[in-house]
């Protein structure tokens, strides 16, 4: 068996504090094989700084996935474009710095490939997430036998659909981006385990992790504000999910955890 834990999208500096301290506790509760954290979010709420990810890195994050606002710090760029567990979603632009696939191995040294796509559906992507899925699994499938997908997209519809289509063929499709955790972690008929949003590692006590008061002024009177990260209600949440050797998921379950 093969455990993985995923954490859904660090949002702030609150959230990126309570990811730090709680994944080495996660790893001795639940001693996973590989950990795998969304953190698009992390810098301010928007974007991941260079140092957020040398710090996850050290404390036993395997692969660190990204989304939308993955190319808006410039200063990540290097990073995107060296460290090969750094992802951001594979259907950005072309010629965007880094890659949206790679393979990693657990301690016992069996390759576990991740793959990382963005939604089409109200997002900004270079191409549909379903024009690239097929490829990037069959490149990973033919280095690992375990592959992850994480699909961060805004349509709830556009989530199932892909782990429909890559039910079998995929040991777990997860969705982020939306922040809220949803109540349908389940298995798949093919194998694959799936949930459509891990939800958000950071302060609830918000609008989906910036200021209520600044997000509640846009909409009640649609004058622009500038997004700030809330700091209150954090919550870790995200998922453990096990799986054989052959790729095929045994079971999910998600967590929700004060600090």
């Amino acid at each position: 068996m093969v455990r993985f834990i995923v954490l859904g999208d660090v949002v702030g500096g609150a959230g990126f504090r309570a990811a730090i301290d709680h994944i080495p506790r996660l790893r001795a509760a639940h001693g996973p094989d590989l950990v795998v954290v969304n953190a698009e979010n992390a810098a301010a709420g928007i974007g991941t700084s260079p140092r957020q990810v040398d710090d996850l890195l050290a404390v036993g994050v395997d692969v660190i996935t990204g989304g939308n606002h993955t190319l808006r710090r410039r200063e990540l760029y290097p990073k995107l474009a060296n460290e090969p567990r750094l992802l951001r979603p594979a259907n950005i632009a072309p010629r965007a710095p880094g890659r949206g696939m790679t393979v990693v191995e657990t301690p016992d040294g069996v390759p576990v490939a991740v793959i990382n796509v963005m939604g089409a559906v109200f997002l900004e992507g270079a191409a549909s997430p379903f024009e690239v899925i097929d490829d990037l699994v069959t490149d990973a499938r033919a280095k690992a036998d375990l592959v992850l997908v994480d699909m961060h997209a805004e349509a709830t519809s556009e989530k199932v659909a892909l782990a429909h289509h890559l039910d079998g063929r995929v040991t777990a499709v997860w969705g982020t981006h939306t922040h809220v955790q949803t109540a349908d972690a389940r298995l798949l008929a093919g194998g694959t385990a799936y949930v459509t949003d891990l939800g958000m590692t950071g302060p609830h006590d918000s609008v989906i992790g910036m200021r209520t008061e600044v997000i509640l002024e846009r909409f009640l009177t649609g004058a622009p504000g500038r997004f700030e990260a809330a700091d209150g209600g954090v919550l870790v949440q995200g998922a453990v999910i096990d799986a054989d050797l052959d790729g095929r998921a045994t079971a999910i379950t998600t967590f929700s955890l004060a600090p």
